[in-house]
C-alpha cells in the first residue's frame, strides 16, 4: 500500500474528462471509456461485483467513510419484492462542493455507477436525490438519463443482459437535514424531511419500507473505474485503510481555489502547493478538513495525512474533504457564529438538544462576537455543546458542536479579546453595528 503519497501529478479519475469538449454529453463520455465498466459488470455475477468493491476498500465519500461494499452486503436476501438504490446528491454543507461539479461535468459517470450498483444489489428502480436549487445540475442529470435510455444503458433488457433499470432524478425542496439518509428517504416519499429512528436501518426498511442502499454521489461514481481497472489498481492509491482517490475542495483564502483530485492521505501542505498557496501576503490561520461540521485545524496540522484514520487521530474528521482555508484576517469568533447560525436555521426541530441547543449557542456567540460577553460564556458554550453531543436524534446536532468546541480549544484568547476590547478586533466598523443591540 502507498503510505507515502505524492500529489504531483494528481490522480484524475473522476475528473479525467472535465476539461473535454462538451464533457457532459454521452458522445464525449463514450470516447473516454464510458460505460466500459458497465459492459464488464454485466458479464459478471452480482455477488462478484460486490466482492470486488469490498476488496477495493472503497469507503463512503459522503463523510462517514463506511465501507461501500459492506453496506451493499447488508441487504437481506431477495424476497420477491422491490429493493432500491438512492443516491444522495443533496450537497448543502458550507464549504462542501465536490458532488455538484462532478454531476455538472460528468453526469454519465454517475449514471454508469448507478446502473452497475443497481445490477449488483438487485435493484430495478434507482433514485438520484439532487438539491433543488441547483437547477442547472438537475437539468444536466435529466439530459444524461435521457441519453442513457436512448442508447440502451437504461430501461428494459440493458445491453441484452436481461437486466431492467429505471432512474428517477428527484429535486429536493432545499433543506440541509435531507442530507441525512433517513430524512432524505422521508422527503422522497413526500413527507417532511426529518430523520427516522434507527433501527430499522435503510438496508432493512428504507424507501417505501423496502431494503434500500443510500450512497453518496462520489461513492457511486467511483464504482465504474473499480470494475474496469480492478481493486488492486484502486488500492495502489491512498493509504492502507483509506484506499483510493478523492476530490478535495479548496475554498477561501487560497490563490487558486477549486477541486483537486488526489489520493487519500494527501496533506494540506501538498494541496496548497498545487493551489498556489495562501493568497499573497497572508498566512494560514485555521481550516476545516471536512466541511463546517468537522472540528477546525490550524497551521500546526498542515502535514496531517488527509485520510479517515489520521485526521481522526489528530482530533477532527475527514468528512467530505471540504477544505475551507482562512488566513490571519479572519475572525474565528465570527466564522464560528456564521456556521452556528446556519445549523440553528437548518435544524429540523425534531429533537430538543439540537433545536434548543443550536438556538442558544447562536445567542451566546452573538453576544461574544459583539464584545458583550464574559469569559464565563465560554464555559456556557462548552456546556451547551456537551448537552447536544451524542444526545441529538441525528448527526446535525453533533456537527453543530464541532466548530464551537474546536474554535474555543485553539482560539480561546481571541474570544477573550472580544470581551476585553468590547468589540470584534478584526472589524471595528462591523462590530459597532452591534453596539446597543439587545442581544439575548
Amino acid at each position: 500500500m502507498a503510505e507515502s503519497i505524492t500529489t504531483d501529478p494528481l490522480t484524475p479519475v473522476l475528473s479525467a474528462t472535465w476539461g473535454a469538449d462538451r464533457s457532459w454529453t454521452l458522445q464525449t463520455y463514450e470516447q473516454h471509456e464510458g460505460y466500459a465498466g458497465l459492459r464488464a459488470a454485466l458479464r459478471q455475477q452480482p455477488g462478484e461485483i460486490i466482492d470486488t468493491v469490498k476488496e477495493s476498500g472503497l469507503r463512503g465519500r459522503g463523510g462517514a467513510g463506511f465501507p461501500t461494499g459492506m453496506k451493499w452486503g447488508f441487504l437481506p436476501k431477495p424476497d420477491g419484492g422491490p429493493r432500491y438504490l438512492v443516491v444522495n446528491a443533496d450537497e448543502s454543507e458550507p464549504g462542501t462542493c465536490k458532488d455538484i461539479p462532478l454531476m455538472l461535468a460528468a453526469p454519465h459517470l454517475l449514471v454508469e455507477g448507478v446502473v452497475i450498483t443497481s445490477f449488483a444489489i438487485g435493484c430495478n428502480h434507482a433514485f438520484i436525490y439532487v438539491r433543488g436549487e441547483v437547477v442547472h445540475v438537475y437539468r444536466r442529470l435529466m439530459q444524461a438519463v435521457e441519453e442513457a435510455y436512448a442508447a440502451g444503458y437504461l430501461g428494459r433488457n440493458i445491453l441484452g443482459s436481461g437486466f431492467d433499470l429505471d432512474i428517477t432524478v428527484h429535486a429536493g425542496a432545499g433543506a440541509y437535514i435531507c442530507g441525512e439518509e433517513t430524512a432524505l428517504l422521508d422527503s422522497l416519499e413526500g413527507l417532511r424531511g426529518q430523520p427516522r429512528l434507527k433501527p430499522p436501518f435503510p438496508a432493512v426498511a428504507g424507501l417505501y419500507a423496502r431494503p434500500t442502499v443510500v450512497n453518496n454521489v462520489e461513492s457511486i461514481a467511483s464504482v465504474p473505474s473499480i470494475i474496469r481497472r480492478g481493486p488492486d489498481w484502486f488500492k495502489s492509491m491512498g493509504t492502507e485503510k483509506s484506499t483510493g482517490y478523492g476530490i478535495f475542495s479548496l475554498s477561501g483564502h487560497v490563490t487558486r481555489p477549486g477541486q483537486y483530485e488526489a489520493p487519500l492521505g494527501t496533506t494540506l501542505r501538498q494541496l496548497l502547493d498545487l493551489a498556489g498557496g495562501i493568497r499573497e501576503g497572508h498566512e494560514l490561520k485555521f481550516w476545516t478538513p471536512g466541511g463546517s461540521s468537522t472540528p477546525i485545524f490550524t497551521a500546526e496540522h498542515l502535514d496531517v495525512p488527509l485520510d479517515f484514520e489520521q485526521v481522526a487521530a489528530a482530533g477532527s474528521m475527514l468528512g467530505t474533504r471540504a477544505l475551507q482555508i482562512f488566513d490571519e484576517t479572519t475572525c474565528v469568533v465570527r466564522a464560528t457564529l456564521r456556521w452556528t447560525e446556519f445549523y440553528a436555521h437548518e435544524s429540523c426541530g425534531k429533537c430538543t438538544p439540537c433545536r434548543e441547543g443550536t438556538f442558544w449557542m447562536k445567542q451566546v456567540l452573538r453576544r461574544l462576537e459583539a464584545g458583550q460577553g464574559t469569559e464565563e460564556d465560554l464555559d456556557t458554550l462548552l456546556d451547551q455543546c456537551d448537552n447536544i453531543l451524542g444526545r441529538a436524534f441525528c448527526a446535525l446536532g453533533d456537527g453543530a458542536t464541532s466548530p464551537v468546541m474546536s474554535s474555543i480549544k485553539y482560539f480561546r484568547d481571541e474570544f477573550i479579546a472580544h470581551q476585553r476590547e468590547g468589540r470584534c478586533p478584526f472589524d471595528p466598523v462591523a462590530s459597532t453595528l452591534f453596539a446597543g443591540a439587545d442581544i439575548q
